[in-house]
């Protein structure tokens, strides 16, 4: 019979250490890439925008949703100056681009535009191939070495999610392509010059609904690179596409917010009967 084990004393366990609960950390917001502050504008003697102020964040997509005539079109225009290009256009205010004026008297209105790319309501390819129309933005900056230009080409192409429909045709007439292949080439055309911000007014409203589609997933994609500025009659369209929306009406700036909020819990009444589909 073997004889009794000591008995062993217990070991305590180790404290178990205290964690402080609290309120989950605030996520702080991206950046302002865009800051438009009282911003009035004038067509001659018509005033379309009426004191306008909003900051557009940096890798977001921001829907300008309102009626025709209502100055979201205008606005987005004032981006890249397009409207100095209107006998008798005048603005007043102040938008910075990455906290530089726009409107600073040294300020290159070429280098502007190609920080800030724009896509149009219709597509406008040029009469060249493919490729060439890629490749335009870079020439004229004076790139000319086709290895480079070629890595420029096939990235673009690839970002508008083309490459594989296009690959094979570089070289062919850019007037060859369907309608939504062409928005997507001149979205790849604003790509090749690496902007820092995408301009698109109403880039769907000629495309069929499955060409919609790619475009707009498309516009996810190119978020995580670019931040994005969409004007869109579309509700559904906003809804689906943007994180933050911005509603006009009569060239005021009505309401502002993520589009979640404007969607479904709208500040402002007027804003609610718009998106809602009672009033347009």
């Amino acid at each position: 019979m073997e004889p009794p084990r000591p008995a062993v004393p217990p070991v305590p366990l180790p404290a178990r250490p205290v964690v402080a609960v609290g309120p989950p950390a605030a996520v702080a917001p991206p950046p302002v890439k865009l800051r438009v502050r009282s911003v009035n504008f004038f067509y001659g003697a018509k005033q379309a925008l009426h004191s306008v102020s909003l900051d557009i964040p940096e890798k977001r997509v921001t829907a300008f949703i309102g009626p025709s005539g209502c100055g979201k079109s205008t606005l987005l225009r004032c981006f890249n100056r397009m409207n100095d290009l209107v006998d008798g256009a005048r603005l007043e205010g102040t938008i910075l681009l990455g906290g530089q004026d726009i409107h600073a008297p040294n300020l290159d209105v070429i280098e502007l535009r190609k920080r800030v790319g724009m896509v149009f309501q219709k597509s406008n390819p040029f009469p060249k191939s493919i490729y060439e129309n890629v490749a335009y933005g870079l020439r004229i900056a004076g790139v000319r070495q086709k290895s480079t230009l070629d890595t420029v080409v096939e990235k673009s192409l690839r970002g508008a999610a083309l490459w594989d429909e296009a690959k094979d045709r570089l070289h062919e007439s850019a007037l060859g392509l369907s309608g939504g292949q062409q928005q997507r080439l001149c979205i790849a055309r604003a790509i090749a010059v690496e902007p820092d911000v995408i301009l698109m007014d109403e880039p769907c409203s000629a495309l069929d609904p499955i060409a919609t589609a790619k475009v707009e997933d498309l516009i996810h994609e190119l978020k995580r690179e670019f931040t994005i500025v969409i004007v869109t009659h579309n509700m559904q369209q906003a809804a689906r596409c943007s994180d933050r929306t911005a509603f006009f009406y009569l060239g005021q700036l009505v309401e502002y917010s993520d589009t979640g909020t404007i969607f479904m819990n709208p500040a402002n009444p007027q804003t609610e009967a718009y998106v809602s589909g009672r009033f347009g």
